[in-house]
């Protein structure tokens, strides 16, 4: 008699050991029938967790006979067991950083330690009421201030605001503080500002949401702005002129001196999308560059969690020049008191509420305190070697948008091969989750036709980039010997090819 087989064999090059405890042979045994059932579907009628002895003694408060129930909701009835089952067996089918790896482009750095989690979550900190007056405060306004200094430091700027909840919200902020500059000047007529095609997506759409008619320029053949079409476009009406460095193809943007001059010469003002300060940090100070204001992503450069695992924090810096326009309150130094600055008539006013976002900053800080400044330069100068390995190892199948090395993340493009048999950027994305592994991002920048951007970022292993490679490569065999195989990916995910553009259209929000 033979019983019903455990697990079955997949492609998946992952190689847990099968339920006989023989090999594999390079392939990974998945469950037969996984449970994929909604917990309202698994729900028993009576069955509980928790049971309480005798009622709850509260007042209720009074509700209109028409308004009341006529039923119970139908909610899911699970034993404890059941539920916790439930949730641990989603963890797993779910890819998230501790237990995936993530190439994700231009998104986040990938590394929350728990470290930092601890040091936010310290009685000190956490208990602190948000409306708690300064002399209460002095340990948080310390950390804060120090941290100001340190960013500064890092930059080469100036001044700095920690309010904005995040990258976009930053920029928004940066732009603001150039709206209220040029108005003090009464220089009002500055309404344009310039954004290469490189720039990332947001540069453009914050400077609408401020009024400013953004004027975008194309990149030259290198990738790079074209110093002849900035000059063109550069005049009485130019406010601001956005770089993202590096830009969106992973290279730094050689000219930016040139770039900053110019724009200097023309009375704009120069502002550095800096969500890519990874590949930076440690080895420049933008504000030596003529930089006049820029931005951080605390997820991005410093460790923050980002997403799911937010709030996010931000953070503006700027040349001295810019200084009395930035948000308030920001915190200030008095002998041995730190205390929170409001009195500045120029500033923009408030962006957020009481500090921005102190927890998630106080893990941003508590990662700068565990590195030197050496350290931190060798933070950027693993991020460029990983991404250039990966670009190196993957350059016969996904031939790089730029011949050039590039810096923090690489952008390919399916093979001739594959694009012969129809195979598209999102066929292989898809046919990635059968190996394991979280798509790169996928189809940005929107200038380079089929981009596949990846990141490994600083903190990846060899080992880790090797098999992601492989799985890449093995992708690109299959796209050309079975390339309906690729086209129906993923073959083993709880969900398969979704519409998703009716998805985006008409989104089915509940049950």
């Amino acid at each position: 008699m033979t019983s019903t087989p455990a697990y079955q064999l997949t492609d998946n090059p992952k190689n847990p050991q099968p339920a006989n405890g023989g090999q594999a042979c390079g392939k990974v045994y998945d469950t037969i029938k996984p449970d994929n059932r909604l917990s309202i579907e698994k729900s028993a009628p009576g069955r509980r967790a928790l049971k309480f002895k005798g009622r709850l003694k509260h007042t209720a408060p009074p509700v209109p006979e028409a308004m009341k129930r006529k039923t119970s909701p139908r909610l899911p009835e699970l034993s404890e067991f059941d539920t916790v089952r439930h949730f641990t067996r989603l963890s797993k089918i779910n890819f998230s950083v501790d237990s995936h790896f993530y190439p994700l482009g231009s998104c986040t750095m990938k590394y929350n330690p728990r470290v930092n989690e601890d040091v936010a979550a310290l009685d000190g900190f956490a208990g602190l009421h948000p409306l708690a007056s300064d002399e209460t405060a002095q340990g948080t306004l310390e950390c804060l201030y120090d941290l100001q200094n340190r960013l500064c430091e890092l930059c080469g700027m100036d001044a700095i605001t920690l309010q904005p909840a995040a990258g976009a919200h930053s920029e928004f902020t940066g732009l603001l503080v150039a709206q209220a500059y040029f108005a003090h000047k009464g220089q009002k007529d500055r309404v344009e500002i310039i954004v290469p095609d490189s720039a990332h997506g947001t540069n453009p759409a914050t400077a609408s949401m401020l009024g400013f008619s953004p004027i975008n320029i194309n990149s030259g053949p290198d990738g790079r702005v074209d110093l002849e079409v900035l000059k063109r476009h550069l005049g009485a009406k130019t406010a601001v002129v956005m770089l993202t460095v590096p830009n969106t193809l992973g290279i730094f943007e050689s000219g930016i001196e040139s770039i900053a001059r110019m724009a200097h010469e023309a009375g704009a003002l120069v502002y550095m999308d800096g969500a890519n300060f990874n590949a930076l940090i440690g080895l420049v100070k933008p504000g030596e560059l003529g930089v006049d204001i820029m931005h951080l992503n605390m997820h991005k450069t410093f460790s923050t969690p980002h997403g799911g695992g937010g709030p996010g924090a931000g953070a503006i810096a700027v040349k001295k020049h810019l200084d009395a326009y930035l948000p308030v309150p920001i915190i200030k130094k008095e002998e041995d008191r730190f205390l929170a600055d409001f009195n500045r008539p120029l500033s923009v006013g408030r962006v957020k509420a009481f500090f921005g976002n102190t927890g998630v900053l106080l893990k941003a800080y508590t990662y700068m305190l565990m590195h030197s400044a050496r350290e931190l330069g060798q933070i950027a100068e693993n991020a460029i070697i990983n991404a250039n390995y990966a670009k190196a190892l993957l350059k016969d199948s996904y031939p790089a948008h730029s011949k050039e090395h590039c810096m923090h993340e690489c952008v390919l493009t399916p093979g001739p091969e594959m694009t012969a048999q129809g195979i598209k950027t999102l066929d292989i994305a898809k046919r990635l989750l059968d190996y394991g592994f979280h798509a790169p991002t996928v189809y940005f920048p929107l200038i380079v036709h089929e981009a596949i951007m990846i990141e490994p970022t600083e903190t990846e292993t060899r080992e880790t980039i090797d098999e992601f490679a492989a799985a890449m490569k093995k992708i690109s065999v299959e796209a050309v010997s079975d390339p309906q195989k690729v086209k129906d990916a993923p073959h083993t995910m709880p969900v398969k090819r979704l519409d998703e553009v009716q998805a985006a259209r008409q989104p089915n929000l509940r049950w």
